[in-house]
């Protein structure tokens, strides 16, 4: 198994973050990305680093900013809630809030914001490669 440097890590290695699962997170975020732009969102960022971690995806729907945490899996992978947008527990939802604020605080966001939004999508990938992609708006 090949461990990779998983980003927004502070110079080790990410525990149990393999080459694999980092390309399957990275599939997901840009198959999430194109969809929100076909959609009609404009990506204002993506894989933003902070000092204390990285956000998935910034993106503008209407005017309301919203930050995406998008969870990819492999079809039939049973570890941990059956639906990957679930896996975003109490615990990840404070420090995706925590780093929304950081990335506000340093690039003030565009202008003619007039709300802010977290979502999470869930991408599941079958044995023929096709996605499922599941996307709770306003998750919490």
């Amino acid at each position: 198994m090949r461990f990779a440097r998983a980003r927004g890590t502070k110079g080790g290695l990410a525990r149990g973050v393999t080459h694999a699962r980092l390309t399957l997170g990275r599939r997901g975020e840009d198959l999430v990305a194109d969809r929100l732009e076909r959609a009609g969102w404009r990506i204002v960022a993506r894989n933003a680093r902070l000092p204390s971690g990285e956000l998935d995806l910034v993106g503008l729907d209407g005017t309301t900013l919203v930050f995406v945490e998008v969870k990819a899996e492999t079809w039939g992978r049973r570890r941990g809630p059956e639906r990957p947008a679930h896996a975003v527990d109490r615990r990840k939802q404070l420090k995706l809030r925590r780093l929304a604020r950081e990335w506000i605080a340093e690039r003030r966001g565009p202008s003619g914001v007039s709300g802010y939004r977290f979502d999470v999508v869930g991408v599941s990938f079958g044995p023929d490669g096709l996605a499922n992609i599941d996307h709770i708006r306003a998750a919490f």
